[in-house]
């Protein structure tokens, strides 16, 4: 893209955020209660806030995250449902938004293409494209928060099936899905195990013709309770926000707990699970080839029912499930190693995503172009060698918007302590001998796609990244800043090297 820079600067503040959906609105909130002194804008490079929940709008898009965790720990979620729909998630953080007074600090139509940092004046300066046009307009902040996600906005991942190009249906991606898109009466086969899939099923059975969902291995599978009566009995004796905190931590004891058992008695969890479909579909119905994973439970994640719906389907015959592997597609549908054959009219490969850390935006530190595989983490927020900068980034295991909060209150404690005695930047340096690690030890196809790009873990603790609510919050919320990992330091220092290891004690 041809480009030429505004001069000198469209805006400068206090901290920049990018992206408007959950983690960046969150972000805001506070930084508007913790630094109320912080000047910020927040830089959304779509039309409308929401990020994901914007953005997807496929039939029955929801979270499989419990909202009591999802939801944000100062607004409790009043809405009654346990996993909430897309369109009340949307609502939530706009809502959340507006009544906070953060609608009017999002710059619409702004796409951060690069970040780059100069430790001479402790600045960032952000390269901006605004609404697709080939200037490109520069911010500068002292603080650059990334919200932008985890995956690749423009597209979803679909592999290179044979034949493609051959079939004469419907090919729809769901981050792609088109809202007026009418599938009634349509044969429908559902490519994929995972979350998206399990959602789409049963979601679509009622108006398709008949939906099949085409796994090449099966994924775990649990139903849940739409309502929690614990959260429900809590709001009649308690004002809400005790009730929402209240359950909140319910939930987070009971997820840990989950998965701690998962990973110390795999076998006994997996039995479990198996058993509990089995009950839910008959004795009849072929559980272990269905429903077994190869892999131990928590190696990826579960996927949840609310209500048990996709069995419902299963067991009512409006969708079935095959289990096989794609040969090719056909001009009528899908032929499969074993022979069979799918018809189709529409075919949804909900086969994943495309990582993309930190919005794909170049960023550099004094001049060095930033190569994420040769950076660690550093308490799962911030990067080895980059000041100033937090990421965004939530759990694997547990609900997305925990960590994020935990990060932006240590954010906001960073930013605080920097003023208060006159510190300009805080960047975090690994010792010279730290053990790394991959970022993220998931089985999931998407993550292991997505692996050699990112940045790595430490071995130990702040660069391992555990995957502990309470532990992080503990240590994000009340450890020490100055904890001999970070360095800080004043605009005008002598410039650091980024891969030069720190041995000093941190001020």
């Amino acid at each position: 893209m041809s480009s030429t820079l505004a001069a000198p600067y469209e805006a400068e503040l206090d901290v920049l955020i990018v992206g408007a959906g959950l983690s960046g609105v969150g972000t805001a909130w506070h930084l508007q209660h913790r630094c109320p002194d912080q000047s910020y804008l927040i830089l959304e490079s779509r039309e409308s806030l929401g990020g994901t929940w914007d953005l997807f709008r496929y039939p029955g898009i929801r979270s499989d995250s419990d909202m009591y965790t999802f939801g944000y720990a100062f607004r409790p979620w009043t809405d009654g449902k346990v996993f909430a729909d897309g369109p009340s998630i949307r609502n939530y953080v706009k809502d959340t938004a507006e009544e906070a007074g953060i609608s009017e600090h999002i710059r619409y139509g702004h796409k951060v293409v690069g970040a780059h940092w100069n430790t001479e004046d402790a600045r960032w300066t952000l390269e901006v494209a605004v609404d697709g046009s080939d200037e490109i307009k520069r911010f500068r902040a002292k603080f650059m928060v990334l919200c932008s996600g985890y995956y690749r906005y423009e597209r979803g991942y679909t592999p290179d099936f044979p034949g493609m190009a051959d079939f004469k249906g419907d090919v729809i991606h769901p981050q792609l899905w088109p809202e007026d898109y009418d599938y009634s009466g349509k044969r429908v086969v559902v490519i994929g195990s995972g979350a998206t899939a399990i959602t789409l099923v049963p979601s679509m059975a009622e108006k398709a013709a008949h939906v099949t969902m085409l796994q090449r291995s099966p994924s775990y599978v649990a139903a849940r309770p739409s309502v929690d009566k614990t959260a429900d009995f809590l709001r009649k004796i308690l004002p809400s926000k005790a009730a929402y905190s209240l359950t909140r931590i319910k939930n987070v004891l009971q997820a840990i707990l989950v998965f701690q058992m998962s990973r110390r008695w795999p076998d006994w969890v997996k039995k479990g699970v198996l058993k509990a479909i089995q009950d839910e579909l008959g004795e009849d119905f072929d559980v272990e080839k269905h429903f077994s994973p190869s892999y131990r439970p928590w190696d990826q994640r579960f996927c949840l029912a609310p209500e048990g719906d996709f069995f419902e389907v299963l067991k009512s015959g409006e969708a079935d499930i095959v289990t096989d592997q794609i040969e090719r597609f056909t001009e009528t549908g899908i032929e499969l190693k074993s022979g069979e054959t799918l018809e189709a009219d529409l075919i949804i490969p909900a086969t994943g995503l495309d990582m993309l850390v930190g919005g794909g935006i170049d960023i550099s530190v004094d001049g060095e172009p930033f190569v994420a595989p040769e950076h660690v983490t550093y308490r799962g927020m911030m990067l080895s060698g980059v000041p100033n900068a937090a990421l965004a980034f939530g759990y694997t295991n547990a609900s997305w918007t925990l960590k994020v909060d935990l990060t932006a209150e240590r954010v906001c404690r960073l930013i605080n302590h920097m003023k208060a005695r006159n510190l300009d930047y805080v960047v975090p340096v690994p010792p010279a001998d730290l053990e790394t690690l991959p970022l993220l030890d998931f089985s999931s196809g998407y993550v292991q796609r997505a692996l050699p790009t990112l940045p790595r873990q430490g071995a130990t603790t702040p660069w391992r990244t555990y995957q502990n609510y309470i532990q992080d919050m503990l240590a994000i919320r009340f450890g020490k800043l100055a904890d001999g990992h970070v360095r800080f330091g004043t605009a005008g220092d002598q410039v650091f090297d980024a891969k030069e290891p720190f041995s000093e004690a941190a001020e």
